[in-house]
């Protein structure tokens, strides 16, 4: 059976799709065994464009190029690596930017990328596996163990770089990539300050649902419905994959509008994104459900971390969360008036001169 309904009263029903009032955004690659991981023939990058496919406007003041690198489960990625073009010989410090869950390169991480790139960073906004013109299959899944670890390969990438100096690399995540940066940077000691902008913290969302609204009763049962789901997947030989993400049916909450107005509109639509109304697969959070996130966001102390988010935003919990656990130094910077989508696009909104003033200080 492909695309099952979920039960009603379910977190499943109620949240596992976009656009659904509860909806739990969806992630997991637990139904995959290392051994397809580590399969070449599945984990080599899509076929990659030449074209400029973004959903932004070229600048004349950075160096662009598309790049491949392979994380640590030998999948390859497929990155954009911008440059300022006034940089000379000089070794730069460097930001790797991923997110939003369910976006591409081209959308939200590539407008960061190239503005910071303008700004004097090299950067470089990533897919990450399998989604986008990343290696990875099946296509559409995700996990908080990989896509941890596609920031940190996107960290050996740049300190590799002449034109970096790998002792001065940040990151920042954006969305549900705010969730992975942190959870990277805990680990990975190399990187020397993180941002995350409109951040939503995946393994909380969804394991208990927005504003931690849903039940063990919802969350067993969601469960015992995903499991047995995996049978089926394992019957067929692929996974069953959820309905479209983004399309609108009429009486969904504003930031189910807003996402629509973002990713199905001229404004941020890409034909690969996920949330483009593609689809992530039935069984996306598994992986997701029992590995929170943020256990050792204090370990990230004493590198810094800057929170960013709408004051207006659905999520802004996340973030809110997220700084009380953290330890000093810490920053937490709402912007007055702004949505969730409105930092993933809206250049007149987004604080760049507070990214790079933060990055310039702190990877000084």
């Amino acid at each position: 059976m492909i695309n099952p309904q979920p039960d009603a009263g379910t977190p499943a029903a109620n949240g596992l799709r976009r656009r659904e009032l509860l909806k739990i955004s969806s992630a997991g690659a637990a139904v995959l065994g290392v051994g397809a991981l580590l399969n070449l023939s599945n984990a080599e990058a899509q076929t990659m464009s030449s074209d400029w496919d973004k959903t932004f406007p070229r600048s004349a003041k950075v160096d662009h190029q598309k790049v491949t690198f392979r994380n640590r489960y030998g999948i390859t990625l497929a990155g954009d690596l911008y440059l300022p073009k006034d940089r000379g010989d000089r070794r730069l410090a460097a930001l790797a930017i991923g997110g939003p869950f369910g976006a591409v390169k081209e959308q939200s991480s590539g407008l960061y990328a190239q503005t910071m790139a303008e700004r004097g960073f090299v950067t470089l906004a990533f897919d990450p596996s399998f989604t986008g013109e990343s290696g990875g299959e099946p296509r559409n899944v995700a996990s908080p163990d990989i896509n941890t670890e596609d920031f940190s390969a996107a960290v050996d990438f740049l300190g590799l770089q002449s034109s970096v100096d790998r002792e001065r690399v940040g990151i920042i995540g954006i969305c549900g990539w705010g969730g992975m940066a942190l959870n990277a940077v805990a680990v990975d000691k190399r990187v020397k300050a993180v941002a995350t902008s409109t951040m939503y913290d995946m393994t909380r969302v969804m394991s208990k649902g927005y504003n931690d609204s849903v039940t063990l009763d919802q969350r067993t049962k969601t469960l015992e419905q995903l499991s047995r789901q995996r049978w089926e997947d394992a019957e067929k030989g692929a996974p069953a994959y959820q309905p479209p993400y983004n399309e609108l049916k009429g009486g969904e909450a504003q930031f189910l509008v807003d996402y629509h107005d973002y990713y199905m509109t001229p404004r941020g639509y890409h034909p690969r994104a996920v949330n483009s109304g593609n689809a992530w697969t039935v069984t996306t959070p598994l992986s997701f459900m029992n590995m929170p996130l943020l256990t050792y966001i204090k370990e990230i102390s004493p590198r810094p971390i800057l929170l960013i988010h709408g004051e207006k935003a659905h999520s802004r919990y996340f973030s809110e969360t997220a700084y009380a656990a953290a330890a000093e130094p810490k920053e937490f910077l709402i912007i007055p008036g702004a949505s969730h989508v409105d930092l993933y696009d809206k250049v007149d909104v987004i604080p760049f001169d507070k990214l790079q003033a933060f990055f310039t200080q702190h990877l000084a």
